[in-house]
């Protein structure tokens, strides 16, 4: 099953400064105080944000600014998007995530919310 290229953002999470949007929008944060120390996630080549303004740069693989992590390093999941990260170059290693990489959400918990694929959400 191919993985359409909108499903994910690759990086490091990250804060962006002086960028506001441009209408009233919704943030989706992921998970609240989930601890994922230990999890595991997807490094890759620095990937700017392909949102229209968006300065952030993102080092390992992300939804929503946040780094994706998974609770198992073979989890099918992790490795078909590594898998398609590594078929676009952008050079993906799967390693232990650590909280110093940047604000993480589950896969799961994503899938759930929508998979939504940038930081900020407009209402709907």
């Amino acid at each position: 099953m191919p993985v359409e290229g909108e499903d994910f953002q690759l990086g490091r999470a990250g804060i962006v400064e002086n960028a506001e949007p441009e209408v009233a929008e919704d943030i989706w944060t992921g998970e609240d105080g989930e601890d994922h120390a230990g999890w595991f996630c997807v490094s890759t080549d620095p990937f700017p944000c392909p949102a229209p303004g968006c300065v952030f740069v993102a080092e390992f693989m992300t939804a929503a600014h946040l780094v994706l992590v998974w609770q198992e390093r073979d989890d099918p999941n992790l490795l078909r998007h590594a898998a398609r990260a590594k078929e676009v170059g952008r050079n993906p290693r799967v390693v232990t995530y650590e909280p110093m990489f940047g604000p993480s959400a589950s896969y799961y918990a994503w899938e759930a919310a929508g998979r939504p694929v940038h930081g900020i959400r407009g209402k709907t």
